[in-house]
Order: C-alpha cells, then sequence, then structure tokens
C-alpha cells in the first residue's frame, strides 16, 4: 500500500489561494500551461504538491493586476 502524507499535498481551493488566483484560474492552468503542476487524483479530489506550487510560483511571478496603483 502507498504511503501519502496528506499535509504534502493541497486541496484546489488551498492550492489557488497558496498561488494567489482565484480556483477557476487554478484549472484554467492545468489545462493549458504545459509547465503547470499537474494534480493528483486521491479518490474523488484532486490534489495539488504544495512544494511544487512553490516552486513553480517562484519561477512565475505573479503579475500585477492593471488597475492596482504602482507601488
Amino acid at each position: 500500500m502507498l504511503s501519502v502524507n496528506i499535509n504534502d499535498y493541497a486541496t484546489a481551493d488551498e492550492a489557488a489561494e497558496l498561488l494567489g488566483i482565484k480556483r477557476r484560474s487554478l484549472y484554467t492552468y492545468v489545462r493549458r500551461l504545459k509547465d503547470f503542476p499537474q494534480p493528483v487524483k486521491i479518490g474523488r479530489s484532486l490534489l495539488f504538491d504544495r512544494q511544487t506550487l512553490i516552486d513553480w510560483r517562484a519561477k512565475h511571478p505573479a503579475r500585477r493586476k492593471r488597475d492596482s496603483p504602482p507601488a
């Protein structure tokens, strides 16, 4: 039997929050971005490896929103 540490994985909501995006965008990234971390399916849930998401975000900094004031 394969053992998985659930704390190493994030739900879709947690993954979206970690990346600073909406859940809908997360699913779009999964489908469209070739280098985006793919989830694993456990039961009926899609889970994302937290460290892989953190590493991906480091390589792809968040864009500033157009309507946000400059820093």
